[in-house]
């Protein structure tokens, strides 16, 4: 499992949870029910004050768990990614925040090998 910090685009269903994800490129679908969480962060070292009225966004982090099948991947544990990404409530961005499986192997072409 790896950390990182790096920005995704997704999709979201009209209930907000993560439907499809765009990252390196390539577009993923969200295979499983995706899981929610919140963890705690250190925002005291990260802002210097808070503002009057901020509370969610500031104190939690908004954590998915997603399992994503790469376009053309037969929908098998091999194919399959599993990513925790986070939400930043006030701008609405997202970031990849874990990486539980080693990305799918991209194929390479005869003539690259060489």
């Amino acid at each position: 499992m790896g950390l990182f910090s790096e920005s995704v685009e997704v999709i979201c269903t009209d209930t907000g949870q993560p439907q499809q994800v765009q990252w390196k490129g390539m577009q993923y679908t969200v295979t499983n029910e995706p899981v929610r969480w919140y963890e705690r962060r250190q925002w005291w070292l990260e802002e210097s004050r808070a503002p009057l009225g901020s509370g969610a966004g500031l104190v939690d982090h908004e954590i998915w768990r997603v399992q994503l099948q790469a376009p053309g991947e037969k929908e098998t544990s091999n194919g399959t990614i599993t990513l925790d990404l986070v939400r930043h409530v006030g701008s609405g961005r997202w970031r990849l925040l874990r990486i539980h499986d080693a990305a799918p192997a991209r194929a390479v072409e005869p003539d690259e090998a060489a």
